[in-house]
């Protein structure tokens, strides 16, 4: 090997060891392997930043814009709204919202389809008494398997057709990915339904992670503003620091047994006022001894907590949020936004004490309290994503129409050929913003920036792979290890070793890795480079196995109170089926 192989793959290694590792930001770990790519001399100073400008990363920054249109027109949200029904079995019930997942991952990005179903999935789940652990795995991996159809349905299929392009004159286009994902995304759909959601552990069965976490009868409590107590004459919100110390929050004030509105934070406290209180029993006597409370018990106006003025909501915590990696009180989540943190909710177990403490992780579950009027702003503000339906309060029903026709006319455009995909989909950005479908601040907040700045850090590093041989190196090596086999049998080893990358990778890092190397080995076995691309297209895109290989797989951990473990038990035998019925349909639809 060269020096410069030596220091890429030695670079490569480092970067899949700290992803595996999870415990630093992949878009950090990327940038920082680039700049350190750079300083080594394997890639050009003026090539460092072509990456954040490749049409790969336009095209999945436009086509995040482009899915929040369809969200806030409300097109999607009545598409959901006519596919549910409790009346209906769980092999029923998977197998329309699996379907529905699957149909709109084609034309959005799969994470955006599955974060507009998961609550309705739960809505229903809740309605029919049965736990959501049953339909979240199998809604997420139908999410997965759509993306496959089309060139927008997710970005391992970007990557791979801009790639084609550099590499081969001419991408692929918009449908050309049809033919072999419609039957693997139907494959995949039947098998969740029908045999799938039976893979899953029973214990999870029995437990609803969202109504667990709701469960506050041992975490409020009243007490009695006694006479003698050192908090009268002070205001409610200058208990915080000291109720915080506590590891207790003051949710509200009684006076003369009415609830004063809201969470009474400006109230000055009176004689036998009564506060009601969150915090473990432990935590209640300490802060009822400190600030000279009578307890008096179990607070009568839960009802209460979800009133006109305040109100409870339930959040998961998707890769990259805001609020990832850190606590409530590192974000002073309530000094500044009047919002409290009530618990979290990780795997399936709740966190009750030192929660505001605690440092989220995504796929946790969070349930926050505060004002309602400001409650979807802290959300979309710590980039989290609520588990019940709001759709009604922000989508724009009028427009759904017209949101549609934007996106079909744009996808058309690109599709005949009359503008090149970028502009098409560019244009559409453009006419949402002017009918005021996504306004101009949104577009920044609809975009991942994490996945942009991973794609635009690693595509030098890939084309420095490339062209110093690297790739090669790995080609040759597959093609050893298939000692002399045929190429529909490379082209299936090709499919396994990609998608056990994915499986702990990042999907996008996966392809920009893995598809040099399938056209290296196409050249090496002197045949057609298309099936080898299409088989990392698929391949890259079906992680099954880790809640960490996909970020809809993180996101229904929470939710679905699964553990790590549980998902190669539904996972691997839908991999194996992926490549079964994949490899077939590649060889048929494009030859060697």
């Amino acid at each position: 090997m060269t020096s410069d192989q030596i220091i890429l793959f030695g670079l490569l290694g480092v970067v899949f060891a700290l992803l595996l590792w999870g415990r630093i930001r992949y878009d950090l770990i990327a940038f920082g392997a680039l700049v350190a790519a750079v300083i080594a001399g394997v890639v050009p100073e003026d090539k460092a930043f072509e990456g954040f400008g490749h049409p790969a990363v336009i095209i999945i920054a436009l086509v995040l814009i482009v899915s929040r249109g369809l969200v806030n027109s409300g097109a999607i949200d009545l598409i959901a709204r006519y596919a549910v029904s409790t009346s209906r079995s769980v092999s029923s019930h998977i197998a329309i919202m699996s379907g529905v997942g699957a149909a709109l991952s084609a034309v959005m990005n799969n994470v955006g389809a599955l974060a507009l179903l998961m609550p309705v999935d739960l809505q229903a789940a809740s309605k029919a008494g049965r736990s959501p652990a049953l339909t979240l795995m199998p809604l997420s991996f139908a999410t997965i398997v759509g993306g496959l159809v089309t060139l927008i349905g997710t970005p391992p299929n970007i990557i791979i057709a801009s790639f084609r392009e550099q590499a081969l004159g001419e991408p692929f286009h918009m449908f050309d990915f049809a033919p072999v994902g419609i039957v693997v995304a139907i494959a995949g759909v039947a098998f969740v339904a029908l045999i799938g959601w039976r893979l899953i552990p029973a214990d999870r069965s029995k437990h609803d992670s969202g109504k667990e976490l709701f469960d506050l009868d041992d975490y409020v409590a009243e007490a009695r503003v006694a006479e003698d107590s050192k908090l009268i004459g002070r205001r409610v919100r200058e208990l915080d620091d000291e109720a915080e110390e506590a590891d207790a929050v003051i949710l509200g004030l009684v006076r003369k047994g009415e609830r004063l509105p809201g969470q009474a934070r400006r109230e000055v406290i009176q004689k036998d006022d009564v506060l009601v209180i969150e915090a473990s029993p432990r935590a209640i006597e300490e802060l009822a001894g400190n600030f000279g409370l009578e307890y008096i018990g179990s607070e009568k106006h839960r009802d209460s907590l979800a009133s006109p003025e305040t109100g409870l909501i339930e959040v998961v915590v998707p890769i990259g949020a805001r609020i990832e990696g850190r606590s409530a009180l590192s974000l002073r989540l309530l000094y500044r936004h009047g919002v409290t943190l009530l618990g979290v909710s990780r795997r399936g177990v709740p966190f009750r004490e030192r929660v505001r403490k605690v440092q989220v992780e995504a796929g946790d579950i969070l349930l926050l309290y505060g004002p309602s009027e400001r409650l979807n702003d802290i959300v979309d503000w710590l980039g989290v994503l609520p588990l019940a339906e709001r759709g009604l309060q922000v989508a724009q029903r009028t427009k759904a129409t017209l949101a549609i026709g934007i996106f079909a006319i744009a996808i058309l455009l690109a599709s005949v050929g009359v503008l090149y995909l970028p502009i098409a989909l560019s244009a559409a950005c453009v006419a949402l913003a002017l009918f005021n479908i996504v306004p101009v601040r949104q577009f920044y907040e609809a975009v991942e920036w994490p996945v942009i700045v991973l794609l635009g850090s690693l595509i030098p590093i890939g084309a420095a792979l490339e062209s110093s041989g690297g790739t090669l190196l790995i080609a040759e090596g597959i093609v050893t290890l298939s000692s002399g086999g045929s190429p529909a049998f490379v082209l299936t080893l090709l499919m396994i070793v990609t998608m056990t990358l994915s499986d702990v990778l990042n999907n996008t890092a996966t392809a920009v890795i893995a598809a040099p190397i399938a056209v290296d080995i196409a050249n090496r076995l002197d045949v057609n480079a298309d099936p080898f691309l299409m088989a990392v297209a698929i391949a890259a895109s079906c992680a099954f196995l880790t809640p960490i290989g996909h970020k809809n797989n993180t996101l229904i951990m929470g939710p679905g109170g699964y553990r790590f473990g549980d998902y190669w038990r539904m996972g691997l035998p839908l991999e194996i089926l992926v490549i079964a019925v994949a490899v077939p349909m590649i060889l048929i639809v494009w030859p060697f």
